[in-house]
């Protein structure tokens, strides 16, 4: 009998004993091809031997500092290499051990920052329906994942929430993508002026929203038009590209498509790429220096935040990815997987929207194409798809509740870099078994 309190007490999960680069392997040698790099965390894949040095390397000079004392070698240069590669003036890092933490660490910055500018009353968050930003309370109360919030409601803080950037689902039939997406953005300087801009303290979105919606990329225009609004009331915009950042979307940093820049960016799973935990936000020179030149503390902080062993396997991620230009081939790859996909399901009767961007794609599954109408629930079509694509040796990342938090079903695939032709032909195959196994005729 097993004494760790699993995720799902009524699955056994297999015993994962070993990685060899795509691939996870169970204890009876059953091999899995991480077609969701876990949660898009996988991103050079398993067992690499550089991160694995620098890991060990590391472990022999010094394992841990608390940084209310020391700061330490690695933390330092891994600070250094990411606001050498972040766009415009993002030149302040501050390390944590995973996206929530990293989006904790961002509203509050948000809300000192303000303070500290002698502006208290601006204390309200507005984020979007239909996404996700992490799981401590703070992070579920800014994102707008019904299903997660749901039973925690009474523990959230107030967040205001606006619609997502959702073409496939909102966007008018008499209207163009760029029509569409500014009426999308305009819903934000509407909230904002329901709240009363003196009040409005920041914005978060994900840049390429992830789980809660299955790799939706927002149509062009929409995030300069969102970048003006911030501009124009003083609000904050925060970026989250915990799951679509480092490198997933094809750019190390997933803003660098919308030629816009935010104010705070939050990073994770690709920065450790799953060798340690750890996560960061990224903010503006200007928002460091109000601290900086007001209380000079950040009211903030964990036991863990800048760990050295963490920071030095990130950094060695980091390294591969800028030396081996990576983002360049999450480009190719993700062109060709994304060609794949609809050539083998681009006319499936039950497959209604194939998207994303990069190495960061979904699919959206529906009951009538035509009509876009989703499965009942009940089914749980999404349950079926991972479940039958596990037994045949691919592990993705499916969803429920994409249009509305209840109805609608999806699937993610966030395959590690490092991914050849021949794993493309295998996703597919897999897929292809178990959409005939859940799927109706």
């Amino acid at each position: 009998m097993s004494h760790v309190f699993p995720r799902h007490s009524r699955i056994a999960a297999p015993i994962a004993v070993s990685g060899e680069g795509c691939y996870l392997i169970d204890s009876d040698g059953k091999r899995y091809f991480d077609g969701s790099g876990g949660a898009a965390v996988s991103c050079l894949g398993h067992n690499d031997a550089e991160v694995k040095a620098a890991i060990i390397d590391q472990l022999d000079q010094l394992a841990f500092a608390h940084t209310g004392f020391f700061s330490s070698v690695p933390a330092e240069a891994l600070a250094d290499a990411l606001a050498a590669v972040a766009p415009g003036a993002l030149n302040r890092v501050y390390f944590v051990s995973g996206g929530s933490e990293a989006v904790e660490a961002a509203l509050k910055l948000a809300r000192q920052y303000f303070v500290e500018r002698g502006m208290p009353e601006k204390q309200y968050l507005i984020g979007r329906r239909q996404s996700y930003h992490g799981n401590t309370l703070g992070a579920l109360a800014a994102g707008g994942n019904e299903w997660r919030r749901a039973q925690f409601a009474p523990l959230l803080f107030d967040s205001h929430h606006i619609a997502p950037c959702f073409a496939y689902r909102d966007k008018a039939d008499d209207e163009t993508e760029f029509a569409y997406g500014q009426r999308a953005a305009n819903a934000l300087e509407d909230e904002i002026l329901r709240l009363g801009p003196g009040n409005v303290m920041a914005f978060i979105a994900e840049t390429v929203v992830g789980a809660t919606l299955g790799a939706v990329p927002a149509v062009a225009g929409y995030f300069k038009r969102i970048r003006e609004i911030c501009d124009r009331y003083d609000v904050l915009l925060i970026l989250d590209e915990v799951m679509c950042g480092m490198g997933r979307t094809g750019t190390l940093f997933a803003f660098e498509a919308e030629d816009i820049q935010p104010d705070i960016v939050t990073i994770a799973k690709g920065l450790g790429a799953g060798y340690q935990p750890i996560g960061a936000f990224l903010c503006s020179d200007h928002i460091y220096q109000t601290i900086a030149d007001g209380s000079g503390f950040f009211q903030h902080g964990h036991t863990y935040l800048g760990h050295p062993t963490a920071c030095a396997a990130a950094y060695a991620v980091l390294q591969k990815m800028t030396s081996q230009n990576l983002p360049a081939r999450v480009q190719m790859m993700g062109g060709k997987l994304q060609k794949a996909l609809h050539d083998a399901f681009g006319q499936h009767p039950h497959i209604g929207d194939i998207r994303g961007r990069g190495l960061f794609l979904g699919l959206e599954f529906v009951h009538d194409r035509d009509q876009k109408t989703p499965f009942d629930p009940q089914l749980g079509i999404h349950r079926k798809i991972k479940a039958a694509a596990f037994l045949a040796g691919l592990i993705c990342y499916p969803m429920g509740g994409t249009i509305d938090g209840k109805s609608g079903d999806h699937l993610l695939l966030a395959p590690p870099f490092i991914l050849d032709d021949h794993h493309i032909d295998e996703i597919i195959s897999k897929l292809s078994t178990a959409f005939a196994a859940t799927l109706p005729a």
